[in-house]
């Protein structure tokens, strides 16, 4: 079996970085809202921020950068596990803000979460790679696997410390923009990990939509569910509005 040469679709992987900006970016303003919420506020702010960061900056990017990888073969994904990659993303991303927002950020919080996070980030990656469909097999470079981890990690602490550490707008931009660099590096390094070799005993693939029309279809579902993360986070203030009302 051959290693498959590949290449990658340049307008996808920018597409890619702009989605975990935006996630980025919602996650940010509503783990501010977070921090200060209290009681089924602070649940609803959490989810919120779970699904911003973990569905939107991170799983999103994940998926379309997936599909700007070109192989030259079509390419299926298994849909329950893709489903659980999803669910990882969002359920880790919920634990380490849970977990660093519970009081005062502290150094053994902060490192603690952000490697949960971390090392949950890359089960999401590598469970949705092995999700993929093709005539090859798939295989793994361990040191450069180590190395995805390690960017994830230091990522995860890194964006933890910046959701409750900024507060004026153009800090929570650049925060956002150099968290959608970190979560890509660390996808794009997953996929330098991972090696294919073509074979033809394997089932051809039937895909129904192109990798471009699918990858539009999850960036527009993506931004519907960071508006509805937005309208979910900014209850609260609508709630306070009321009351002081």
């Amino acid at each position: 079996m051959d290693t498959m040469p590949h290449d990658y679709n340049l307008f996808l992987v920018a597409l890619s970085y702009v989605i975990s900006v935006l996630g980025s970016f919602t996650a940010l303003k509503l783990c501010r809202q977070h921090a200060g919420a209290r009681g089924a506020e602070k649940w609803r702010s959490l989810l919120a921020g779970a699904l911003a960061m973990g569905a939107g900056a991170i799983w999103s990017m994940h998926f379309i950068g997936m599909l700007a990888f070109d192989m030259g073969m079509p390419v299926a994904y298994d849909v329950p596990i893709t489903l659980a990659s999803l669910l990882v993303a969002v359920i880790v991303t919920g634990l380490g803000i849970y977990v660093v927002g519970k009081g005062p950020t502290s150094p053994w919080r902060l490192i603690g979460g952000g490697t949960a996070m971390g090392l949950g980030v890359a089960a999401m990656h590598y469970t949705g790679m092995a999700a993929m469909r093709m005539q090859a097999h798939l295989d793994y470079d361990l040191v450069i696997v180590g190395i995805s981890l390690g960017i994830a990690v230091v990522a995860s602490i890194a964006a933890l410390w910046l959701v409750f550490n900024t507060t004026r707008l153009w800090q929570i931009i650049a925060s956002a923009l150099v968290m959608g660099l970190a979560v890509c590096g660390m996808h794009y390094t997953g996929m330098k990990a991972a090696i294919m070799r073509h074979d033809a005993a394997l089932p051809a693939q039937v895909v129904g939509l192109s990798p471009e029309i699918l990858a539009y279809v999850i960036f527009l579902v993506t931004l519907v569910i960071l508006s509805l993360a937005s309208l979910l986070g900014s209850n609260r203030q609508a709630i306070t509005i009321r009351r002081t009302a």
